[in-house]
């Protein structure tokens, strides 16, 4: 069988004016490909279009719905569909909400980034520079993809080669210990092999940074606080990016590429066959609102009046335990608890940062907007937290770094003990990150998942009293274990849940 999984340059994609143009040329054989520098360049823009797919980074159900809710954050605004498993923490192996195709989508990029490496990395008829982009590109996507696929199954099968899909087919489990020390590796070549930045048509694309971003989280898995503190540090002081002065500019619709954000998925509007739909959902949409339904036909010709509409699934909101437990003094909460709109009291809590109400310029379905999933502030609390499990004095200026901004007057932390610090550490990210970031993650590398979520007020949901200790993995979809029996040879209780 020809060496090809998923070959990318299905998704031939134009390396200038906006690099995520979609243009759909079917599947091409890696023979016929790879012969020029733009080849190279549609090749690795099929793995961002891969994770803006609405399984991954584009939906509703997708990375997003396994990040933060399940945690003590976030919550869908009703039980729908396949989020209700993930909320009520009842899933089995077929009733995963989408854990089969964010299983499937994932392993799809991790074929697509070995074709790109296998094809370009020794490839003489493309140019060094789009050769060592091309590369770093793909190893950091793959390094992206396998991060989310440990976070959320444990072991998983690992393969870094061009394999046929009969030996990938029967690949068992490979220790997640082993594939996040990979994953170093991988991250530390492309450090070296991508820009420090980009300008132009190539805004969004990876650079050292986002690399050294994402060495950073894996690292603080591994508890190599040493190497988390290393990386960090590396970005605060010799990156380009900086902390803006206020926390609202950071989500400043017309300033997205901004000196705080580091890297994300952009979603262009008005693109055929694109998968816009993370904004209907992730950037809440106005929908079962006001609080008075009385008032909701003069709610809506007001918003009509601004150009603006109930248009949206407007499913991610605040969990009820991030509303009663956000310090009311602190400048982020209106950002991330807006309890009214327009004088309307308002029937849920949106997180006013990702809210975009306007129909004209951002129709359902049809965003135009950076997906920022890594970003500056992020780095300081890595940073915080690195530093205080090395007994580091400077850990508590990185969390004030962060919290500057926060209050008014400032209200710095010192004369902490290790342990009041590392509380203070994981509430910091809990208020700086909302609904942004990977909250649950977080709380499974901690090893708190299962008593925060039981401590948590779920509200209509039974995830705090339905979690087990086994739940902080996710059981291997039904599907792929008939496809696979070797994916039980190393723990025939499918993480606990058979």
């Amino acid at each position: 069988m020809k060496k090809i999984f998923i070959l990318l340059a299905a998704l031939s994609l134009s390396s200038c004016d906006d690099f995520l143009a979609e243009n759909v040329r079917g599947v091409i054989s890696p023979a016929n490909f790879y012969n020029s520098d733009q080849e190279a360049i549609q090749a690795a823009n099929g793995l961002y279009q891969g994770f803006r797919a609405k399984n991954l980074y584009g939906g509703w159900q997708g990375i997003s719905a396994w990040t933060f809710f399940g945690s003590d954050e976030m919550m869908p605004s009703r039980i729908f569909g396949g989020l209700a498993p993930i909320m009520d923490y009842n899933l089995t192996e077929t009733n995963y909400g989408n854990a089969y195709i964010v299983w499937r989508d994932l392993f799809a990029i991790v074929g697509d980034a070995n074709s790109v490496i296998a094809n370009v990395e020794s490839n003489e008829k493309l140019s060094e520079a789009i050769r060592n982009q091309t590369v770093g590109e793909a190893y950091f996507l793959r390094a992206l993809a396998y991060y989310h696929l440990t976070a959320l199954w444990g072991d998983v099968p690992f393969f870094t080669e061009e394999l046929p899909l009969d030996e990938v087919s029967v690949l068992g489990r490979t220790d997640a210990a082993q594939i996040r020390t990979s994953l170093v590796a991988d991250l530390k070549a492309a450090e070296n092999l991508l820009p420090s930045s980009h300008s132009g048509g190539d805004l969004g694309r990876a650079t050292k940074w986002a690399a050294k971003f994402l060495r950073a989280r894996v690292n603080l898995w591994q508890e190599d606080w040493a190497g988390a503190l290393e990386a960090s540090k590396d970005i605060i002081d010799n990156s380009p990016h900086s902390l803006l002065p206020t926390y609202e500019e950071v989500f400043d619709i017309d300033n997205q590429y901004n000196d705080e954000a580091i890297f994300g998925f952009d979603f262009t509007k008005d693109v055929s066959g694109n998968a816009q739909v993370i904004t209907d959902s992730f950037n809440p949409r106005l929908r079962d609102e006001p609080l008075e339904s009385a008032q909701r036909n003069e709610f809506a010709a007001l918003l009509t009046s601004r150009g603006e509409e109930f248009n949206g699934y407007g499913l991610a909101v605040p969990l009820n335990d991030l509303v009663n437990t956000y310090p009311q003094e602190d400048l982020r909460r209106p950002m991330n608890i807006m309890n009214e709109y327009l004088g309307y009291p308002l029937r849920y809590s949106y997180l006013k940062k990702r809210t975009n109400f306007d129909f004209v310029a951002s129709p359902r379905g049809n965003h135009g907007e950076w997906w920022i999933t890594m970003r500056l502030a992020h780095v300081y609390l890595m940073a915080a937290e690195a530093a205080n499990e090395l007994n580091d004095s400077n850990a508590a200026n990185y969390i004030n770094q962060v919290r500057e901004r926060a209050f008014s007057p400032a209200q710095p932390l010192s004369g902490l003990s290790q342990t009041e610090l590392r509380q203070a550490i994981r509430d910091e990210y809990k208020w700086e990150l909302a609904g942004e970031s990977e909250r649950r993650y977080d709380l499974i590398r901690w090893g708190i998942l299962v008593e925060t979520v039981q401590n948590a007020d779920y509200g209509i949901f039974k995830g705090n009293e339905n979690i087990k200790p086994h739940m902080v993995k996710l059981p291997i979809p039904a599907e792929e274990i008939v496809l696979n029996p070797a994916l039980l040879d190393s723990d025939p209780t499918n993480n606990g849940y058979r």
